[in-house]
């Protein structure tokens, strides 16, 4: 079997497919490309629109993503130099379950604290 027909599979300890998902698991990761479906954005555009990332973190966040080939990074000579983020074809593969996802949250929101107040209610007595 050669590379490009190697099988991967997810539930081994050895699957480099964990690596994407772990990725893809964080919050910021998530929002961050939620974000750019809208079309591309500057650096400080995406920060100011993300409330609670820090410089350090998003700059890492997008270097990761563009290394896995979800984003693009363009700049732009102008003064002070612009960069701006996109979206990459396989980056917006992902744009519906992203969005689902991250939406999902905030319409489950209600539920989710009323199961942890009963589940705390239930451990504490």
């Amino acid at each position: 079997m050669t590379m490009t027909e190697q099988a991967y599979n997810v539930y081994e300890d050895r699957c480099p497919t964990r690596l994407v998902l772990d990725r893809l698991a964080d919050k910021w990761a998530l929002l961050i490309l939620d974000r750019l479906r809208g079309g591309p954005l500057r650096f400080n555009h995406i920060r100011r629109e993300i409330k609670g990332i820090s410089q350090k973190v998003l700059s890492q966040t997008l270097r990761k993503q563009e290394r896995d080939g979800l984003i693009t990074r363009a700049i732009f000579p102008t003064v002070p130099v612009t960069v701006e983020y996109a979206l990459t074809p396989l980056g917006r593969t992902l744009t519906e379950t992203i969005s689902a996802l991250t939406h999902w949250a905030e319409q489950n929101m209600d539920a989710i604290l009323a199961a942890q107040r009963a589940y705390d209610e239930r451990d504490a007595g």
